[in-house]
């Protein structure tokens, strides 16, 4: 059973920095998919960035490129989420969810692709 505990979040005030880690047990993934969402109340769970792969493919959704890398350790079997030039709009609970193999672009983004999902940590951003 594989599980996944995130930590990192807080508040920042905008314009600020914080660094999400997740940190995975029960098995290696340096083959397969990790990925970070994030949700607010009464909203769908929403797609930020994901790593795919032994190569470490990098995919990030529009709105926080530029701002945010997803990267890992695979020696410590840790995804992190760097996040700069934060926004009130970043502010939710990011959750990290893992897949033991590869996800295609195009599913990548859907969260029925992964099979196992952290608590979530809370990230607010204040004006």
């Amino acid at each position: 059973q594989v599980q996944l505990v995130e930590s990192g979040g807080g508040l920042v005030q905008a314009g600020g920095s914080l660094r999400l880690s997740c940190a995975a047990s029960g098995r290696t993934f340096s083959r397969g998919s990790m990925a970070w969402f994030r949700q607010t109340p009464g909203k769908e769970r929403e797609f930020v960035a994901a790593i795919v792969g032994s190569t470490g493919f990098t995919t990030l959704t529009n709105s926080v490129k530029g701002r945010f890398t997803i990267s890992r350790d695979n020696a410590k079997n840790t995804v992190y989420l760097q996040m700069n030039s934060l926004k009130p709009e970043d502010t939710a609970v990011y959750y990290c969810a893992s897949s033991s193999g590869w996800i295609g672009t195009q599913s990548r983004t859907d969260p029925e692709s992964y099979e196992c999902w952290g608590q979530g940590t809370q990230v607010t951003v204040s004006s």
